[in-house]
């Protein structure tokens, strides 16, 4: 498998809003050992084991090197019960992605014996699976390590381990080092299935040990996975190479590598089996699914058109790029069945101008033809969106092109951000010129623009019968169930904990902006 290459302990910190060179005193940094690949140093007062580091340049770097499928992974036979009588917490940041990963970490510590806890103050692993999207994930983060430095010292036997994005990044993984010299294990998005292995050399070497990968590796097809309630999550694809100028993903995520589609329709058909009602299709950008396929033609459409066979209630997907969004997959998507209506599409800017500094590749118009044609094939669609305000240069009239183009889509609901500088990408370089105060009255504006579209758009439903899966208790009122529609709307509603799990019709007569209530339909309710 590719791994990144190990460098000395002195990585550079990029260019960026977020220095972190302050962090960076390696001075009295001893190099301990070196044999096969790996490097120990003496790093304030802790040895560091390095197996390998980040490097942006080599995360960047898309070479045609053969991505290859494994089915044969085991956890090592002298780790299988290493965990039995200890527990574990996960804590994760960000997207689904980090979600489905942390499934896939909680498969792996169980199958060592591992229990998950709910009080971290009780595990003996603690792990922190991270975001790096925006700033203010990774201050979550570095904050969250202080909390735990104190548990630490409560508890020196703890495993401490930082993974997921953040850990793909050069300063980051410096700055740990440097600072938070009580972790015990920092590696990356590419090399999840090592985490036994990496345990195993925390534990007996009594190091920090540093492993993440900058270049992708294999596709791991049989790695075990903990899922909880009645929805899951199938990773179709991983990476990204669209490489807007903003996103740190194409850094941390790697190339894009879709996963063969036998494997992807057999682990649906074993989460029908099992009985769950809703699979989400996953991928940083799932429009590209199969693009990478040399030996056949199966794009993201025919997948679509494959689930639509199989015998479960809901099929979703995310996150899609409008630029890879076909006629194919338009197509499918009108046939119905089981694919529902909801339909998450990022514009990220109504500007034309804005889309090309952001290197989207595609225009205002195209965007908007995009949506009329996904209109005329599912006539129900709901959309949403991710919307970012003041990026770097953006005028007053730019910004009112995202409004007026917000106003003409009429999106359910979108996720709206300050732009937020990542360390190693181009916009990072860009200057910075619009002042905070203008980008948060402008954030303001947009989120009542969506409030309002919301607003009107739920209204709209009073007296509508939708289908509703329960998935639990209101968080605000025990009294009251909550679940998910196809357009994935809220709907809180009165009924008997027996629902939970269950399809049921509700009745719409009430609405909020971001929320639906509504009466069981008792005649019409539907158990699959």
């Amino acid at each position: 498998m590719t791994k990144g290459n190990h460098n000395s302990p002195d990585l550079k910190s990029g260019k960026g809003s977020k220095d972190y060179s302050k962090y960076f005193d390696f001075s009295d940094a001893k190099v301990i050992s070196e044999e096969e690949g790996k490097v120990t140093y003496r790093i304030k007062g802790r040895n560091v084991q390095i197996n390998s580091q980040p490097d942006y340049k080599e995360g960047k770097r898309r070479g045609k090197e053969e991505i290859e499928v494994h089915y044969d992974f085991e956890i090592p036979e002298e780790m299988q019960n290493f965990g039995v009588g200890k527990y574990y917490h996960i804590t994760t940041y960000g997207c689904q992605m980090n979600e489905h990963d942390t499934e896939t970490m909680k498969g792996l510590l169980e199958q060592m014996g591992y229990r998950s806890v709910a009080d971290r103050n009780d595990a003996d692993l603690i792990l922190l699976n991270t975001c790096a999207i925006r700033e203010n994930a990774e201050d979550k983060v570095f904050g969250e390590l202080g909390h735990l430095k104190n548990l630490k010292i409560e508890k020196p036997g703890l495993l401490l381990g930082v993974c997921g994005c953040m850990s793909q990044e050069e300063g980051v993984v410096n700055r740990i080092m440097s600072k938070h010299g009580f972790v015990d294990m920092i590696f990356g998005t590419h090399n999840i299935h090592r985490l036994p292995h990496l345990i195993k050399e925390a534990v007996f070497s009594k190091e920090l040990v540093v492993e993440v990968w900058s270049k992708e590796g294999d596709i791991i097809e049989n790695l075990p996975k903990k899922r909880e309630g009645m929805r899951a999550w199938v990773n179709i694809m991983y990476g990204c190479d669209k490489f807007c100028t903003y996103c740190i993903v194409p850094f941390t995520r790697g190339k894009e590598r879709s996963r063969r589609p036998e494997d992807v329709i057999a682990e649906v058909r074993e989460l029908a089996r099992q009985g769950f009602k809703e699979v989400t299709l996953l991928g940083q950008n799932v429009n590209a699914y199969g693009k990478d396929f040399t030996d056949i033609d199966y794009t993201f459409g025919n997948l679509m058109d494959d689930m639509r066979l199989i015998d479960i209630p809901r099929i979703r997907f995310m996150t899609s790029h409008p630029r890879d969004f076909d006629d194919k997959l338009i197509e499918v998507l009108g046939k119905g069945g089981n694919l529902v209506e909801h339909i998450h599409l990022p514009v990220q800017s109504g500007s034309t101008a804005v889309l090309k500094k952001m290197s989207r590749k595609y225009t205002r118009e195209a965007y908007l033809e995009l949506v009329r044609k996904i209109k005329i094939s599912v006539p129900n669609a709901v959309l949403s969106t991710d919307i970012i305000v003041g990026f770097p240069g953006e005028t007053d009239e730019q910004f009112e092109d995202t409004l007026s183009l917000v106003r003409q889509v009429g999106y359910d609901m979108a996720y709206t951000f300050i732009y937020s500088p990542r360390e190693g990408t181009p916009a990072a370089a860009m200057e910075d010129n619009v002042p905070m105060s203008v980008k948060s009255e402008r954030l303001q504006r947009l989120n009542d623009l969506i409030k309002e579209n919301s607003r009107i758009i739920n209204d709209r439903m009073l007296g509508e019968v939708v289908e509703v899966l329960v998935e639990g208790e209101s968080k605000n009122n025990s009294q009251v169930l909550s679940g998910r529609s196809r357009a994935n709307k809220l709907v809180h509603f009165e009924g008997p904990k027996e629902l939970i799990g269950t399809f049921v019709n509700v009745r719409i007569t009430d609405t909020k902006t971001w929320y639906i209530k509504g009466d069981i339909v008792v005649e019409a309710a539907a158990v699959h």
